[in-house]
């Protein structure tokens, strides 16, 4: 990655949604080279994808913390147990007594049990703890 796919990643943080014509004349380059960029760091996985943030008050559903224990001798050792569950949002290392700590937004309660249930059932997962979020008052992901 050189500064001209930082400034793209940049413009795409302020707004995911602009064209490529705005992005090419802020990082300035032809609108073909963004066009090739943004595709390239999409098929190499830096780009992984684009999201919509809803506030609070639109949200349906419910979401949570579980703080992951594992017995393996690395956390990408297990890592692979929460990529399977397309609900997981984020999932990282963490220092203390718990090795990850994985967020998670479920269509409901019984969902979220359903996850819970199956990461526990983990043979390498040692202990989970769950946090389920009930406010949300600073969110400044983007």
């Amino acid at each position: 990655m050189d500064k001209f796919d930082q400034a793209i990643i940049t413009a795409l943080r302020q707004d995911a949604r602009q064209s490529i014509s705005s992005i090419a004349d802020t990082v300035s380059l032809s609108r073909s080279a963004v066009s090739e960029r943004i595709k390239k760091l999409e098929h190499t996985g830096i780009i992984r994808g684009y999201q919509v943030l809803l506030s609070e008050s639109q949200k349906e559903g419910v979401s949570a913390y579980f703080e992951i224990q594992h017995r393996c001798p690395r956390c990408a050792d297990v890592v692979h147990v929460f990529q399977s569950i397309p609900e997981v949002v984020t999932c990282r290392g963490i220092t203390g007594d718990m090795d990850l700590l994985v967020y998670v937004q479920a269509d409901s309660m019984r969902r979220l049990h359903e996850i819970r249930e199956y990461i526990d059932a983990q043979t390498d997962i040692i202990k989970i703890k769950t946090h389920v979020v009930m406010s949300e008052w600073i969110d400044n992901r983007g």
